[in-house]
């Protein structure tokens, strides 16, 4: 029996070989590589046992009632040890876990420990975690840190091995080459004037055209279109667009988590996550900033971390405003001429700002309030308290312009409404500078100018959108221009220097406008349409866009503009007796479908040219859009849909070209970037967002994954292979 025993043995054993042999010939090179590696060039983090003993020690008495005596983590504090530690922290430099505990930890007391209490801390969790103890301790400077690297995953194996299966021999690490060690510094050079090959800021330029002169994916390749890579985000809802440098792919994730990956292979390079206080609002960012070194992120805690864009490690930290007040900071940083510029948007008592910090040290330079303030010339609330306003946030990114050195905000509306529904005798209820176009000079936060749009905002229609900067051959007479627009879909243009209005086009989604003076831009208010009469009434379009924060996309050659937009209406119906409603004038908004919707499509993208103000084709679909338009060279635009497609069109007929389905919705702005010459394009989906709440009531079979799954994916064209000689 013993020979029948050993045969069957043998067998097994085979088997096992020839598994293992055929699981690694199905794994990419590119990923054995990337596990093998420990943080590419750098050496992994060294201490000394006698150091790991003394960090058990002060573990126990500084650290174990949040996280568990054996690093298990807790309700009130994450696990220390195993996945979850290595998922944090592994691959980061020890720099990173060194500082973090320095300045954090323990809660109760930040800052106290000390530098050598915390190299032996940091030494007992590497301990735990595998790491091997050896001659040289770790040290307490920062920058020898920065060149040490904490393992993924530790150096002791996950999981006990099957009895027969063999041990792997020896490898010899592959290590792939590291875009953040060529990382140059964005310069404000070349913010101005940025290769065709990057994506640097939330529209790739300053002018906000959110249009890539990229061209290898083109009309008649866009169809060959296939994944190149997808990774996985912190879940939740995502509306951040990516940015691009030197090979470097930056994503800001829900969660406070930013993270730097091979723009090329989809490869993690470091991960930043916020330690946010408990009763923090998470909410969605829009778009960060590179700058010089440094990546510009706002947080959930209404702060501005400047983070070093080759570790994740936090250079400056700032505070903007008390995030305990209801403020938030989506709409993400401008950075120009040394300054951060950051927005703030929500409903807090006196209303928002615009914050400019210094991008070198944090400091503040300048604030602006958003709403005008009582005595100040734009004072036009009825002679409310400044306590008693509020609103005028700021939901995007500004556009600058270096020749004229004046950066551009939108500013949305108020939904305290009621207080300036009816003007008072003696004062203005025009709410400045709620649905205004702001210039400021970003030096001294001079506003230099302004224009509103609308005046006195009942419907919570806000003008706060993109404010793009061009040319427009006979409408400008050579003068450098702004043009924007609303919820209400009408687009106006003003001089960029002085804020002179010159022209508006409306693309007839709207009902609240019925005229528009031509040489001010002053609207006639559609009776039907005011409030406060007790009755119900019918406005176009909803809250939730006409026209959103998804962006327009405009092609300088061709003068014409791509823009997404969703068909919709609201009632505006009284709210019961005792209630404020959806807006402090006493209405409450419900969606509804347009009344000349005949056919049920309600997802709009127009192509129209700013010069001649025609139309050159209109796309309608099912499905509303959710997310930015990015048009090309290659006479390509990108745009997604609440159904999860992401499609190309024929940017000069409209004729669909390409499409694939994601796993979940997309409500970011695409953005295309090249490396190596191979041109890619990019898209972070993330539902949970407004898109995702607010028009499924009007699609209501188009379904989303309950679970939903936050991913970047990256989309390029085959590679091109020799043709085939035939004999």
């Amino acid at each position: 029996m013993r020979p029948q025993k050993k045969s069957i043995r043998l067998a097994v054993l085979g088997c096992f070989v020839a598994m293992a042999a055929f699981i690694a010939a199905l794994a990419p090179a590119p990923l054995l590589a990337q596990n093998m590696q420990i943080g590419n060039s750098r050496n992994v983090a060294t201490f000394t046992a006698a150091q790991a003993a003394q960090g058990k020690d002060v573990y126990a008495k500084t650290c174990a009632s949040c996280h568990g005596t054996n690093l298990g983590g807790s309700e009130f504090a994450s696990s220390l040890r195993g996945a979850t530690f290595s998922l944090n922290w592994g691959g980061q430099n020890a720099a990173a876990l060194f500082t973090f505990i320095a300045t954090k930890m323990p809660p109760a007391s930040p800052g106290s420990l000390g530098p050598d209490a915390t190299a032996q801390l940091v030494a007992f969790i590497l301990q735990t975690n595998g790491v091997q103890p050896g001659e040289k301790a770790l040290p307490t400077d920062t920058n020898a840190l920065a060149a040490m690297t904490i393992p993924r995953g530790g150096t002791s194996r996950a999981a006990p091995m099957m009895p027969l299966s063999p041990l792997a021999p020896p490898m010899t690490p592959v290590v792939l080459p590291n875009p953040l060690e060529k990382f140059s510094p964005v310069t404000d050079a070349l913010l101005a004037n940025p290769p065709a090959s990057d994506w640097l800021i939330w529209r790739r330029t300053y002018d906000d055209h959110g249009f890539s002169p990229l061209k290898q994916i083109n009309k008649s390749n866009v169809g060959d279109l296939r994944v190149a890579w997808a990774w996985s985000l912190p879940n939740g809802q995502n509306e951040a667009t990516p940015l691009e440098h030197d090979g470097v792919l930056f994503v800001d994730s829900y969660g406070d988590k930013v993270q730097a990956l091979n723009a090329v292979t989809g490869d993690l390079l470091w991960q930043f996550s916020r330690q946010l206080p408990s009763d923090a609002r998470l909410s969605v960012k829009r778009n960060f900033s590179l700058y010089g070194d440094r990546l510009y992120v706002p947080t959930s805690d209404d702060h501005i971390v400047a983070l070093d864009v080759r570790t994740g490690s936090v250079i400056w930290d700032s505070a903007l405003a008390d995030y305990t007040k209801g403020y938030q900071t989506t709409g993400g940083p401008l950075v120009a001429k040394g300054k951060v510029m950051q927005g703030l948007a929500g409903q807090s008592p006196g209303g928002n700002f615009i914050v400019a910090l210094d991008a070198e040290t944090g400091k503040e330079a300048w604030r602006f309030h958003s709403i005008a303030q009582p005595g100040d010339p734009g004072d036009s609330w009825n002679g409310l308290p400044a306590e008693k306003r509020n609103g005028a946030s700021v939901w995007t990114a500004g556009s600058y312009d270096p020749q004229l050195n004046l950066a551009y905000f939108g500013v949305g509306q108020t939904y305290d409404t009621g207080p300036v529904l009816h003007r008072a005798a003696g004062f203005s209820n025009d709410g400045l500078f709620t649905d205004c176009t702001l210039a400021f000079n970003p030096d001294t936060g001079k506003l230099v100018w302004y224009f509103q749009h609308v005046h006195n905002d009942q419907w919570d229609l806000d003008w706060a959108f993109e404010q793009q900067v061009m040319h427009l051959a006979g409408e400008d007479s050579g003068r450098k221009m702004i043009v924007t627009s609303g919820k209400m879909g009408i687009y106006e243009g003003m001089d960029a220097a002085t804020g002179k209005y010159i022209f508006s086009h409306d693309l007839g989604i709207q009902n609240v406008v019925t005229a528009i003076d031509p040489n001010t831009g002053e609207k006639t208010i559609n009776p039907d349409v005011v409030v406060g009469d007790g009755k119900p009434h019918m406005i176009c379009p909803h809250p939730g866009g006409g026209r959103e924060w998804i962006a327009g996309s405009y092609n300088p050659a061709t003068k014409v503009v791509y823009v997404p937009m969703t068909e919709s209406c609201m009632d505006l119906i009284p709210a019961p007796a005792g209630q404020r409603g959806n807006l402090s004038s006493g209405v409450n908004w419900f969606i509804r479908m347009r009344p000349d919707n005949k056919d049920g499509k309600i997802g709009r993208l127009e192509a129209f040219n700013l010069e001649t103000k025609k139309v050159l084709w209109i796309d309608r679909q099912r499905a509303p859009l959710t997310t930015c338009t990015l048009d090309t060279a290659g006479g390509v635009v990108f745009v997604g849909a609440l159904d999860r497609y992401l499609a190309a069109y024929d940017d000069a007929t409209g004729a669909e070209l390409w499409k694939i389905r994601l796993n979940d919705m997309a409500s970011s702005c695409p953005v295309s970037y090249s490396v190596n010459g191979k041109q890619y394009l990019a898209v972070v989906v993330g539902a949970g967002g407004a898109q995702s709440v607010t028009f499924p009531v009007l699609v209501p079979e188009i379904q989303l994954p309950p679970d939903h799954g936050a991913a970047v994916w990256v989309f390029e064209l085959p590679d091109k292979h020799p043709a085939k000689v035939k004999n």
